[in-house]
């Protein structure tokens, strides 16, 4: 979810933002060989860690996981103060990469704003919000969110009388003819999560089935516990929440995939699972706390209306059918941070991370950690200072 405010932009300033372009590819890069690698088709790969508890005196296995929603780089991209706003984003990213030191990292959509996103190629700022994680050795998995792949938007300012200014990717491609409008054309889903498979070594992000085109990001991940490969801790389940190129809903094509999935990796209910997608559905208003925050809710920050899918195509009574389900974690709502219960299962939204998007709040990320034996499942906000709160309990 996005309010942008466009900012005034001079010549000075759009030397600036192309500058910053300029070191954001050599920086990052493309096309490493030695990081190309095919979507692997199984849900292995992850695995519980053992750690000391109680200072010291006991080990068990758990799985941390930091959820970053809501970073939105390339916003408002030709102005001083966009670049400046990844940047921030990326401090945002590192302190609690630092202090939490996860497992894993879930990017919980919008993780650009591909309607400010005036370059050829938009995983060029897809790639940088990713940098982060990487350049730390941490594995992780996208989701797309309404903005990652939203047709580019003309800025107002651009028909004053200073004209339309020159757009990075115009001054690369000015040697070819006609190439300029490929800067607006916009990069789509698929090309997104492509590039992101080919080039990281460390994603376990998938191309969903097919037959779920437009929607992209639908996948399952399985963690594994750290005696055995073999057997499962929790079941990750990620679904494309729409928006963008197409309207806001999980499908219900989405929804049977997601029940033959479950059966298929998990036929008894027997393991935990933890869902993710980024736009908030009709359930998340049915229990949002009407003014300040009370329990059995947890949470800080309660400043806006849940903006919810467009529609309801059943996906959220399977959920209520499986006892394994224990929560469905979302973004979108940058004002918003809570955890509320919903019948057997929690509903959670993520902190608002990066510093594209509307809202002055303070940024965070969500944590959650999954302990092995005995099964539990806590999160808790750690917040850009370094401050922790909301910390609760969503199943043992």
């Amino acid at each position: 979810m996005n309010h942008n405010v466009i900012q005034p932009m001079d010549g000075r300033m759009f030397f600036t933002c192309l500058c910053l372009l300029f070191q954001l590819i050599s920086t990052v890069g493309f096309g490493r060989s030695a990081e190309q690698k095919e979507a692997p088709s199984t849900t292995f790969g992850l695995r519980t860690v053992r750690r000391n508890y109680v200072e010291g005196k006991q080990r068990r296995s758990s799985f941390k996981m930091a959820i970053f929603a809501d970073l939105h780089f390339g916003e408002n991209a030709w102005t001083r103060w966009g670049p400046h706003q990844d940047v921030k984003s990326i401090k945002v990213m590192s302190t609690v990469l630092d202090h939490e030191i996860p497992d894993f990292v879930v990017y919980l959509g919008d993780v650009i704003t591909a309607n400010n996103v005036a370059v050829g190629n938009a995983s060029l700022y897809w790639d940088q919000a990713l940098s982060p994680t990487r350049e730390r050795g941490i594995p992780w998995a996208t989701v797309f969110g309404n903005h990652d792949d939203a047709p580019f938007e003309w800025p107002l300012e651009w028909f004053s009388s200073r004209g339309i200014p020159h757009t990075s990717c115009n001054l690369l491609n000015s040697s070819v003819s006609g190439e300029e409008d490929d800067c607006f054309r916009g990069t789509p889903r698929i090309e997104l999560m492509k590039n992101e498979i080919e080039n990281n070594t460390l994603s376990h992000s998938r191309n969903g089935p097919k037959e779920l085109w437009p929607s992209i990001s639908n996948y399952a991940l399985q963690v594994s516990s750290s005696q055995d490969r073999n057997t499962a801790v929790a079941l990750l389940y990620f679904l494309d929440s729409g928006g963008g190129s197409y309207p806001k809903v999980i499908s219900r094509a989405q929804a049977q995939w997601f029940k033959h999935k479950s059966r298929e990796l998990n036929p008894n209910s027997s393991v935990p699972e933890i869902i993710f997608w980024h736009i908030p559905n009709k359930a998340f208003k049915m229990v949002a706390p009407k003014s300040r925050i009370h329990k059995p809710c947890i949470g800080s920050i309660n400043k806006e209306r849940v903006d919810s899918q467009e529609a309801e195509m059943g996906i959220m009574k399977l959920l209520l059918k499986r006892s394994s389900v224990k929560a469905v974690f979302v973004g979108h709502n940058h004002g918003l941070d809570w955890c509320c219960p919903y019948e057997k299962l929690w509903l959670c939204f993520a902190r608002h991370t990066g510093y594209g998007g509307y809202g002055h709040w303070a940024r965070g990320a969500r944590i959650l950690e999954i302990t092995e034996q005995p099964f539990s499942l806590k999160s808790w906000i750690r917040m850009e200072c370094g401050h922790v709160h909301s910390e609760v309990l969503l199943s043992s």
